[in-house]
């Protein structure tokens, strides 16, 4: 089938997109010392067939990420290198947006970029998530987890280099909405299109949003409107960057990382914060749906809420365009666009086995490379990095 509102032009932000499949963020673990490399640079330009390309997660300071070879961009030489894929992506005709990532309570302090920060886990409040399996960690340490800090105690505290083992609680986390724009005026320098801000999966933004991880009685945590402020503040200091280039990815459904509320109030919270962030006219919002594959279960109960995303919120969006992502195919995707119910999708896994998916999709090619599972995260070294990565073939055309 021609799949004519798939491959019709969308405008995201300030930029017009070739086609209406994105990529989206996909985490692969290939920067060393989390710096990123030319072998990313590979990688990306190798998936220009997008009408968007989503980075993988990026961290934005060496103490939010749970991944040891995840890339950052706290400092001059990951800006420098990120700018060097940036150019290429736009020499070969792409556009790319930066993920921006804040793991919260879904970080160990073990971890090595952890350690190395010399700083606690993050969240809003003092609970921990059930489970906690860590790529960088044996076994299932389980998760830790310890309040935020004001900006007065921190700088004690990082002064001091002392014990961070007893926090305190915190009357503004006005640390994490800086380091957030610290990064976006990185991501600004390197060149990037725009910024995607992750407020799903368990992360900090999300723990801010679902009253089950944010027990606080101060104006981040109780009401609604509190609960959403945190998210809403980090996506107004990224506006002030980027202007409208802003995408915000929710995961309504919950259930990773231990999230999920019931059905009414997940309704009534998600739909309060998308409407507001819909009202700042950013670029897009991203609905991920509910997936088996991304349940999880403690004593045999799902976590997750389980509705149906684009019913529940689709029609509050009324600014800012909508992709759904989530097990989303080429028919079904035409299909929501030609219908009016999105605008774009945005396509994950598959784009890694098939780095000119896009292109196969338009002249009608198999989507018939193999996952190489093994070498999809870890179980490598710098050396064969490449394996899984950048030796997927294209289709003959």
């Amino acid at each position: 089938m021609p799949y004519n509102s798939l491959f019709s032009p969308l405008k995201i932000g300030y930029n017009m997109t070739k086609n209406r499949i994105f990529m989206a963020a996909l985490t692969r673990d290939r920067a060393k010392d989390s710096i990123p490399s030319e072998l990313m640079k590979e990688y990306y330009v190798q998936r220009v067939s997008a009408g968007m390309i989503v980075t993988e997660a990026i961290m934005i300071s060496p103490q939010g990420g749970e991944w040891g070879s995840a890339p950052g961009i706290w400092n001059d030489t990951q800006v420098a290198r990120w700018k060097n894929i940036v150019d290429s992506v736009h020499e070969a005709g792409g556009i790319i947006y930066a993920q921006f990532w804040h793991g919260g309570r879904a970080l160990h302090p073990d971890a090595p970029l952890q350690k190395l920060s010399g700083l606690p886990v993050y969240a809003p409040s003092a609970i921990k998530a059930r489970g906690g399996k860590f790529r960088a960690l044996p076994g299932t340490p389980g998760y830790v987890t310890v309040r935020l800090y004001t900006a007065r105690q921190y700088n004690q505290r990082l002064n001091q280099f002392g014990d961070f083992e007893k926090p305190t609680e915190i009357d503004d986390p006005q640390i994490l909405i800086d380091q957030f724009k610290h990064a976006a005026l990185n991501a600004k320098k390197a060149g990037f299109d725009g910024i995607e801000l992750h407020c799903g999966n368990g992360y900090l933004i999300h723990t801010f949003l679902d009253y089950t991880s944010n027990k606080r009685t101060d104006r981040w945590g109780g009401s609604i409107e509190n609960r959403s402020r945190f998210g809403l503040e980090v996506i107004k200091v990224l506006i002030e960057v980027f202007g409208s280039n802003i995408g915000v990815k929710l995961t309504p459904c919950g259930g990773v990382n231990d999230m999920g509320m019931p059905l009414e109030d997940t309704i009534s919270t998600f739909s309060y914060f998308i409407t507001e962030v819909d009202r700042l006219d950013i670029a897009y919002i991203v609905l991920r749906r509910y997936q088996s594959a991304s349940d999880t279960f403690y004593n045999g109960v799902s976590r997750s809420t389980k509705h149906d995303v684009l019913e529940s919120y689709g029609t509050l969006i009324k600014h800012s365009k909508l992709v759904v992502n989530g097990g989303v195919t080429a028919d079904e995707g035409d299909a929501l666009i030609s219908s009016g119910k999105v605008d774009a999708i945005s396509i994950g896994l598959k784009w890694i086995p098939h780095p000119d998916l896009a292109k196969r999709i338009e002249n009608e090619k198999p989507l018939d490379n193999v996952l190489d599972v093994t070498y999809l995260y870890g179980n490598h070294t710098h050396a064969d990095y490449h394996i899984g990565y950048t030796d997927y073939p294209e289709a003959v055309y």
